[in-house]
């Protein structure tokens, strides 16, 4: 071998391992975030008159933090859903009533946080509001946690009924004592809806929708929202008053993953 190409294929060998060590520095591109199917809405662009307070975009739920796929205050639903939605949101403005939104679609990350939290049986913070009466080690047990939900479909809604005007809600006080969500009205969290017997996300017996116990104007008010609903071809799960699935599902097998954010729905092909 001549001097030349020892010298050539030293060279080479030196720039295969400089190219080497320059990949393996290279920091990994950030993988791209999913987007909606083409069939997914934001809500407000169906209906700007329906009410959105989504909840687990802020600290103000049972896990006590913002939950993850989050990114906006915003309500995604498959397109169906949504014009459902839009008549139903007709149908009650003439009676003096508006529907307001607390979650819709739901990434699987969202609904892994929750299977996170409720393994922690160390962490207790929000106890006192959203499962006085239930031990958090019977969460999965009696089904108030489960690792997969229908939300990640696209076609299932938590709402609530306001009666109109809107009336501003008093202030709500982050720091204890916590008031249980099944609470008179005027002790619970403050919200703006109809008083239907306990808060949002209550991990009670008394949030079956035709509990017993539940009369008056409480049974009233969620007969309203679900006569309305199911005329409609809602679907209500029995022992959550304020959940509603959209029938047929547009998505009946598929739990998506890409977040709540205006940009999961732009620049999709």
């Amino acid at each position: 071998m001549t001097r030349l190409s020892t010298a050539v294929r030293g060279l080479a060998v030196t720039v295969a391992a400089l190219l080497a060590a320059t990949a393996a520095s290279a920091p990994a591109r950030a993988k791209p975030e999913p987007k909606a199917p083409r069939d997914f809405v934001a809500l407000n662009s169906v209906d700007p008159t329906i009410i959105q307070e989504i909840r687990y975009l802020t600290p103000h739920n049972f896990v006590g933090d913002p939950v993850d796929g989050y990114r906006q205050p915003l309500c995604i639903l498959t397109r169906p859903a949504a014009r459902a939605l839009h008549t139903a949101q007709r149908k009650l403005l003439r009676h003096g009533y508006s529907l307001k939104v607390y979650d819709c679609y739901r990434p699987q990350r969202a609904v892994d946080h929750f299977v996170r939290w409720a393994k922690d049986l160390d962490d207790q913070r929000m106890k006192a509001e959203f499962y006085p009466n239930v031990d958090k080690s019977r969460l999965f047990a009696d089904g108030y946690i489960a690792e997969k939900s229908g939300h990640s479909r696209g076609s299932t809604v938590d709402l609530t009924l306001v009666k109109l005007p809107v009336r501003p809600a008093r202030p709500h006080r982050p720091e204890p004592p916590l008031a249980p969500c099944f609470a008179p009205r005027n002790e619970r969290y403050p919200d703006t809806s109809v008083d239907m017997g306990t808060g949002y996300d209550c991990f009670d017996t008394l949030s079956h929708t035709l509990d017993p116990r539940i009369q008056g104007e409480q049974r009233a008010n969620r007969l309203l929202l679900k006569n309305t609903l199911e005329d409609l071809g809602f679907v209500n799960l029995a022992e959550e008053w304020w959940h509603y699935t959209f029938k047929p599902e547009s998505h009946p097998d598929t739990y998506f993953d890409f977040p709540v954010s205006h940009r999961s729905l732009a620049g999709r092909p």
